[in-house]
């Protein structure tokens, strides 16, 4: 078939079509602009896949590693929510992320020069924890430079959601969980003393007439203070629009742990002066970790609801 083009009758009837330079120069460069988006695609490929061979090079190995201290540290087990969360957040993020518009940038090459540079240090050193936050610094410089600055902003709570499923360094870690200890055996002890037991503390021991009690790492509520944390800013994003709440649910969920931690051990004083001490470090201690973290998520909602109430007053005074 011919294509033909309309054009005005004149007075001695109508002429053949023609096709005007014009014409040809405007199929033309729509033919060659077909062209050029088709050969972009199939270069961007070709770096993506080398981009993401080059990564999976990189961090394999740490990433198998992390997988299995996720498995093997109760206090971090909840890093196996954190990808998936992750992925809905891109998901359920995406028209967003797709109205943005994308302006690669130079700039964000200083960002993976660095996340290099920080897993080369790690590696050396063979410090995980450096390893593994490199690979979100890197993402973020390779989002920065390929998508832009713009596009890093989008993303800059996922980024943060993948650094909730690295452990913490060592030095770090017993940072936080000393003084965890010491507050919780002091809290506990003073509301034994309340509850008319007889205590003595000494560091993290808790000396009771019919045994010494222990807070341990494993009671310092680290456990339940991370996990907590992480259950809040899930929850926060599901259930919550405004920021600032979802920071105001988050702080929260420390206290809360904390407190709950408290009443744990609080509770196994109890059942260790008043009870059976063989019950109260076997059955009742384990399965009050279990309690007292259903009663953590309870006044996490419960906090949740004195916002809501709060704002509605705030609301009928306006």
């Amino acid at each position: 078939m011919h294509d033909t083009t309309l054009i005005p009758a004149t007075k001695s009837g109508t002429e053949p079509a023609k096709s005007s330079p014009d014409h040809l120069s405007h199929e033309s460069g729509k033919e060659s602009f077909s062209e050029s988006t088709v050969a972009t695609w199939s270069i961007a490929w070709g770096p993506i896949s080398l981009l993401g061979a080059m990564l999976i090079l990189l961090y394999h190995g740490i990433a198998v590693k992390l997988v299995t201290d996720w498995y093997e540290l109760p206090d971090f087990s909840h890093g196996f929510l954190i990808p998936f969360f992750a992925a809905f957040l891109l998901w359920d993020n995406r028209k967003k992320f797709s109205s943005t518009p994308i302006a690669p940038s130079w700039t964000g090459v200083t960002l993976v020069v660095f996340a290099l540079f920080e897993l080369l240090l790690g590696r050396l050193g063979a410090d995980l924890f450096l390893q593994r936050t490199s690979f979100v610094v890197l993402a973020a410089g390779l989002v920065w430079t390929f998508l832009g600055k713009a596009m890093l902003g989008r993303a800059k709570f996922v980024l943060f959601v993948l650094l909730l499923a690295i452990p913490l360094p060592t030095i770090v870690f017993n940072q936080i969980t000393f003084p965890l200890q010491l507050l919780a055996s002091r809290f506990a002890s003073d509301m034994l003393r309340l509850a008319y037991v007889p205590v003595l503390q000494d560091g993290n021991i808790i000396q009771l007439p019919a045994m010494p009690l222990e807070v341990a790492e494993a009671c310092s509520g680290i456990r339940s203070l991370m996990s907590l944390f992480t259950v809040a800013v899930i929850y926060g994003y599901f259930l919550e629009r405004a920021t600032w709440r979802r920071v105001v649910l988050a702080v929260s969920s420390l206290f809360i742990a904390v407190t709950a931690n408290v009443a744990r051990i609080f509770g196994t004083g109890l059942c260790v002066q008043y009870w059976d001490p063989v019950k109260a470090m076997g059955f009742f201690h384990e399965f009050s970790g279990w309690l007292m973290f259903l009663v953590s998520l309870s006044c996490l909602y419960l906090v949740h609801l004195a916002m809501d109430v709060f704002a509605g007053k705030e609301r009928s005074r306006a």
